[in-house]
């Protein structure tokens, strides 16, 4: 087995665990990231409106 495919497993072993063991700070974690994409691309849209 290569390294990449080790660090693979290793970081989805991880994943599971803390979706197991912490649900709603995991659930908590993922609308954190999608608001910050959210906001991301609302201030991209923005951007570009204000050039045309």
């Amino acid at each position: 087995m290569n390294l990449k495919k080790i660090l693979t497993f290793a970081g989805v072993g991880l994943l599971l665990f803390f979706l197991i063991a912490e649900p709603n700070q995991a659930a908590q974690l993922v609308q954190n990231i999608l608001s910050t994409l959210r906001e991301a691309a609302e201030a991209l849209i923005t951007f570009v409106k204000q050039l045309f």
